[in-house]
């Protein structure tokens, strides 16, 4: 117990030392009156990475709570850590094993922070397999389960296939799932052999029955903006329009935006 009290602590004091060796200007915020203490503020730090403010102050008091490995690599980008730093923070908070695991796609903490900046409206930022790199509150609440493990990202394509709440929020399911699907197979092709596309596609066949059925066929589509038929708590089926996004040094990387369409809910949807 006394070494995991001291690995707090080692924790607790690293991340006050890098928040405290940033400025906002580093990180594109304004300056705003007088500073009692050097750096970014908790909060400033929490938002750039895309986290809770008061989850982000628990963890920096040494508190005795476990960060996901998503939450960490939030952060190590939000601290623009580099490759070291990044695999000593993912050790004191518990994730060694991480060290060995091949590098997950950069995303900056500019572009990871702007999700925050659209709610209410749902948003998030997917990389080329669709793991969700970022999002905010609304769109977890728009798609309920979708951020639910702790040692690995969340990913859209294993929510669809593999969560069974999401046949009930996708109205359209199968032709929701179909055209994702290729949607993943065209990026794929373009990582040929690359292990976060070849275990997320094992996965999928071992788990869904609809990914072995339609494999096979050798769909594939582009990502484009559209609509989609969602069924909300309290509201029953509610018409969305989405805008996709891609980063600009990124141009796997996706921002999507949804807004309530407005439009009456009973019409068709097209692809994701």
């Amino acid at each position: 117990m006394h070494a995991e009290s001291d690995q707090r602590r080692q924790l607790s004091a690293f991340l006050r030392s890098r928040r405290e060796r940033l400025t906002p200007a580093e990180v594109g915020l304004p300056q705003t009156g007088r500073r009692r203490t050097p750096g970014l503020r908790r909060e400033e730090l929490a938002l750039l990475a895309g986290i809770s403010a008061t989850w982000y102050t628990y963890l920096e008091q040494g508190r005795k709570i476990r960060a996901s490995e998503q939450v960490l690599n939030a952060l190590a980008a939000a601290l623009r850590l580099d490759r070291h730093e990044r695999g000593h923070l993912l050790q004191l908070a518990g994730h060694a094993s991480a060290l060995a695991a091949e590098e997950r796609e950069p995303l900056t903490a500019e572009a990871g922070a702007v999700p925050q900046l659209l709610q209410p409206n749902p948003a998030y930022i997917i990389g080329g397999n669709y793991d969700v790199l970022s999002h905010n509150q609304a769109a977890e609440e728009l798609f309920p389960r979708l951020i639910t493990e702790a040692d690995r990202p969340a990913n859209f394509v294993r929510w669809v296939f593999l969560e069974p709440a999401a046949r009930d929020v996708l109205v359209d399911w199968e032709p929701e799932a179909r055209g994702l699907l290729g949607r993943l197979r065209t990026l794929a092709a373009r990582h040929h052999g690359d292990p976060r596309y070849t275990r997320l596609i094992e996965e999928l066949h071992e788990g869904s029955p609809q990914v072995r059925d339609w494999w096979p066929q050798y769909e594939v589509q582009d990502r484009h903006s559209g609509r989609k038929r969602l069924r909300r708590p309290r509201r029953g089926v509610v018409a969305y329009a989405y805008t996709a996004f891609h980063l600009a040094e990124q141009p796997e990387q996706t921002l999507v935006v949804y807004v309530d369409s407005g439009e009456p809910s009973d019409r068709g949807a097209a692809g994701m």
